[in-house]
Parts: structure tokens; sequence; C-alpha cells
């Protein structure tokens, strides 16, 4: 039973910045083409990540964030509020769709793991503040992966 009052488990002259992971999954398709190119330059530079007809990977997406623990809660964030935000701002939107005809807001890019993970930065920057957005790590497959920090 607590009495409400806040409390710090840490020196009060020095506030923790801690960070907070989440992942989630979603399971997508796409195509690597750049409609600027002709067909032959896009299926050098893309190879079989070219076909006409798609093809799909099961994603998986880290979010960390960043901020002072709640005095109160203990919190930088709820996991829960935080699963609740990536959800809402890109796995709904991404999850079981064609990503370059079905996503707005990847609308006009080539869909590679790296324009991927910027737009999910902008989706996700403004949803969690307070808080700081410091990561976003994008596996495409269980061996490759893509980092942004914004910068």
């Amino acid at each position: 039973m607590t009495s409400g009052r806040s409390f710090r488990l840490c020196d009060p002259l020095h506030v923790p910045t801690v960070s907070v992971t989440h992942v989630a999954r979603f399971s997508a398709a796409h195509r690597l083409h750049n409609p600027s190119m002709p067909d032959a330059e896009n299926a050098r530079v893309f190879g079989k990540c070219n076909s006409p007809n798609y093809h799909g990977h099961n994603y998986t997406l880290e979010v960390t964030v960043a901020g002072e623990p709640d005095p109160v809660s203990g919190f930088v964030v709820d996991f829960g509020d935080l699963s609740d935000i990536v959800d809402r701002s890109c796995v709904d939107l991404l999850d079981h769709r064609n990503l370059d005809v079905d996503v707005p807001f990847l609308r006009g890019v080539v869909s590679t793991a790296e324009n991927i993970v910027v737009a999910c930065w902008k989706q996700l920057e403004p949803a969690v503040r307070p808080r700081r957005l410091v990561r976003l790590r994008l596996w495409e497959t269980e061996n490759n992966h893509v980092e942004f920090s914004g910068d």
C-alpha cells in the first residue's frame, strides 16, 4: 500500500535518464522499385526484391524512448502505453499491408528498410512526447537490421 507520496530511489540532486525499449512485430509486402529508373536498372540494383508481384517480410521494430522516471510510479513510460503508441502510430498502419500501395506515410519512397525506419521515426517521434525517441531498430530478417537515431 502506498501513501501517494513521491519518492526517489536515487540521489535527489541527480535525476537519472532511463531508456525503455518496446518490441513490436508486423508482416508486410513490398517491392524495391524506383520508378525513375528503367526496368533493367531496377532489376540490376534490386535483384529478386524487384519482383513485380512483391515479396514479404516478418519485421521486428524495436522502439527505444528515454526520459526521467516519474517520481510516483517510477516509470519513464508504462509499457502498455508505449505498446499502444507504437501500435497506433506504426504497426496498425503497416501490418498485413502492401507498403508500396496501402501506407500513406510511405508513398513516394522506395520501401527499403532504411526508408521504412525513417518514416516510422516521423510517425513515432511526436507520439512519444514528452519522452524522447532515441532509437529505432528495424529487423527485416533475422540476419539484417537497420537503426535510426533521428540524425
